[in-house]
């Protein structure tokens, strides 16, 4: 007689969970086709090798299996690492390493950044000149930094505005700021594939979501066409914002 209890129903949720949350994944990745796929195939493998339990095919599927796991972890390593790197920027997460930290250095760090950036985000909006500008927070942004040309400078409104000067080399990339200096401009960002992103909005928006998506980063977006100064935090936007709603968001911790 079988048993069925209260833990094997909490079993199945949590693998349901999971599934779920892989599923939503893949399809920010466009790969949710690859992952129906490997659920039909998982769905056959169980009921030839454990309902009906034939010996042949179920052997030759037990083979592909443990083949296909290692495939499976090369196949989709972005989408791993933005797996583990959603559970590490989780608030409860943050909050342990933020222990470790202190916050002293990161109240100094938010005096020293703020105004600058701002300034230049509001003189750049009236101008109607284009900047993608992210800020790094306890997700580390090397990877980025490193595709982009190293600056490693103090913070300053003059900067900034002349690095996203239309006829500047480096006006089309990203500017990251991380402990309290522009460490890179020109910067290569991941492009979000979400389809629920406005058309209205452009290539750079699209990278903000993107860089958004894969780290607990900050990203500032200047609308060329509009002037609009918008900020894409965990994978969501916030649209038309004012020098008062800017520096807020900046002033916030992570």
């Amino acid at each position: 007689m079988i048993s069925f209890g209260l833990k094997d129903i909490l079993d199945i949720l949590l693998v349901a969970l999971l599934l779920y949350y892989i599923y939503r994944l893949m399809k920010e990745s466009s790969s949710a086709n690859i992952f129906g796929g490997i659920i039909v195939f998982i769905v056959v493998w169980i009921f030839v090798s454990q309902i009906f339990e034939m010996r042949l095919l179920g052997g030759i599927l037990d083979k592909l299996v443990n083949v296909g796991s290692l495939a499976l972890i090369i196949l989709f390593q972005e989408e791993i690492r933005h797996f583990f790197s959603t559970i590490g920027t989780r608030p409860s997460v943050n909050f342990l390493v933020r222990m470790f930290r202190g916050k002293k250095e990161e109240e100094v760090v938010h005096r020293e950044e703020i105004m600058p950036i701002v300034m230049a985000c509001m003189s750049m909006s009236k101008q109607k000149v284009g900047a993608l500008i992210v800020m790094e927070r306890l997700v580390g942004l090397n990877e980025y930094i490193n595709s982009g040309d190293p600056i490693n400078a103090n913070i300053t409104q003059r900067l900034i505005e002349n690095i996203f000067f239309k006829n500047s080399p480096l006006h089309d990339g990203a500017m990251i700021i991380a402990h309290k200096r522009i460490k890179a401009a020109g910067c290569i960002l991941p492009i979000s594939h979400d389809t629920d992103i406005p058309k209205s909005l452009g290539l750079r928006h699209r990278a903000a979501l993107g860089i958004s998506q894969k780290s607990d980063c900050l990203a500032i977006v200047v609308s060329e066409e509009t002037g609009g100064i918008s900020i894409a935090e965990n994978g969501n936007f916030k649209l038309r914002l004012s020098a008062e709603e800017l520096e807020s968001a900046l002033a916030k911790n992570p």
